[in-house]
């Protein structure tokens, strides 16, 4: 009971600040170190139960160049879609739980199971995800941009992409897209909106017709 309210106090001490003093607001983000990756010990739990939600970061992904190395089943924002743009929450709905499914079943595939049509589509999939979401050190994306990429993945446009080639399908379609269509990346910036679909799915399939998969 002390140490709870000790943790909630010093989380408390985030402020928003008197518009005489300039405005704006602090935000805490206590980082906490687990022991042997266990999230249920004393301090992880208490602060998980005050936060908003939490980000949970795995070595083993780090070392396996999963990064940044966020664990998405246990990683929640108890915000959510609220933070996000329309645009955003249209093509990452399903995201997550997506994610986290493909672990499961990566972790299902190891025992050397067999898997059915369905599954296997589903974890040569998560794959692709798991790739066109890895981020370099200090290269932040702009979020039209993201969400291009994030709609490339779940709706099929990285399927038949060698999972090596994927990082330079992202990195040609994002450059494709700033040359060809920049009128979708400034619809999504400007209104916060997903272009139409024939238009995205047009302007993807253009540049589909031209990538090298370098498979042959």
């Amino acid at each position: 009971g002390d140490v709870f309210y000790l943790h909630s106090r010093l989380l408390e001490r985030a402020a928003k600040l008197s518009d005489d003093r300039g405005g704006g607001s602090l935000t805490a983000l206590p980082v906490i170190e687990t022991k042997g990756g266990d999230v249920s010990a004393y301090i992880p739990t208490n602060v998980i139960s005050i936060t908003d939600g939490q980000i949970y970061l795995e070595s083993e992904l780090f070392y396996a160049g999963v990064r940044p190395a966020m664990n998405v089943g246990i990683s929640v924002s108890r915000v959510g879609g609220a933070a996000q743009v329309k645009a955003m929450r249209s093509v990452a709905g399903t995201l997550k739980i997506d994610l986290a499914q493909f672990r499961e079943l990566e972790a299902f595939a190891t025992f050397g199971s067999e898997l059915d049509k369905v599954s296997q589509a589903q974890l040569d999939r998560g794959y692709r995800l798991a790739e066109l979401l890895k981020q370099g050190q200090h290269a932040p994306m702009p979020v039209e941009e993201q969400v291009l990429v994030i709609y490339a993945g779940s709706n099929g446009f990285v399927d038949d992409v060698p999972v090596p080639e994927v990082r330079r399908f992202e990195a040609e379609m994002l450059e494709f897209m700033r040359s060809n269509h920049p009128e979708l990346l400034e619809q999504i910036r400007s209104s916060g909106q997903l272009p139409e679909e024939a238009a995205l799915a047009k302007a993807f399939e253009a540049f589909k017709s031209g990538f090298d998969t370098g498979s042959d």
